[in-house]
């Protein structure tokens, strides 16, 4: 069964919610111009907002954060993700030199060791180039959701909570509202999500999840609920508040 088969199921209000965010997409690109980007991790949630903001036709760059542990799937969806968009798609990836230094150091496997080494392999391989792409921008864009986890149950669709603004415009959807909109606009998805992988990162870090199972208990599943996250979306993180271009 496909993920489309198993989770598509519109809530009652999922018109409502859908012009909510592609009012919120459409004021963000006239309100923010050259300072806004799009944060797509080619999840389902990203995949959706990617389309969005090339249906719409606004003059949102998008770009994504290949870590040099995705899976190969996840690749192949970037690649056709490039080839389609009618938005720029740049990548970023680690500082190499600072990838092999640890890999050398620390290990491959690392990030089973401690929460410590898993967090400083995040910072390598995803903060540190997520500062460089959100340099000299005011504004980025994310798939945040409420319903993902209880870290993130308080997510606003605008979040001024920090200095760079951060738009989160499926933060009402559920995961039917999402699947119901990638069904009914054909969107591309990583087929992984097929394979019960609701939430996919770096692969050796993600697992697929069971029956009854949390959304995001494939992510680091053998650390402790509350330390899942890698810092893109924890506030008062280590990320740059601005960086000069």
């Amino acid at each position: 069964m496909s993920a489309i088969d198993l989770n598509a199921r519109a809530s009652a209000t999922f018109a409502q919610k859908l012009a909510e965010t592609e009012a919120l997409l459409k004021q963000a690109a006239q309100d923010y111009t050259s300072r806004i980007t799009l944060a797509c991790s080619l999840g389902a949630e990203d995949m959706v907002l990617a389309d969005l903001v090339n249906r719409l036709q606004l003059d949102i760059p998008i770009f994504v954060l290949e870590t040099g542990q995705l899976h190969p799937e996840t690749l192949a969806l970037l690649e056709r993700l490039k080839a389609s968009s009618r938005a720029p798609v740049e990548v970023f990836t680690p500082v190499n030199e600072s990838v092999v230094e640890f890999v050398s150091r620390e290990g491959k496997d690392a990030m089973y060791q401690s929460i410590a080494l898993r967090k400083a392999c995040c910072n390598i391989r995803k903060m540190e180039p997520l500062g460089r792409a959100l340099a000299g921008k005011d504004t980025w864009i994310t798939g945040l959701r409420r319903e993902q986890s209880g870290a993130r149950a308080e997510v606003p669709l605008i979040d001024r909570s920090e200095p760079r603004v951060k738009l989160n415009p499926l933060a009402n959807w559920t995961w039917g509202d999402v699947w119901h909109y990638i069904a009914d606009n054909k969107v591309d998805y990583n087929p992984l999500h097929d394979q019960f992988y609701p939430s996919i990162g770096c692969a050796p870090c993600t697992r697929a999840i069971s029956l009854g199972e949390d959304f995001r208990a494939g992510r680091w599943w053998w650390e402790d609920e509350a330390a899942k996250e890698c810092g893109l979306h924890v506030k008062s993180s280590s990320l740059p508040e601005k960086v000069s271009s």
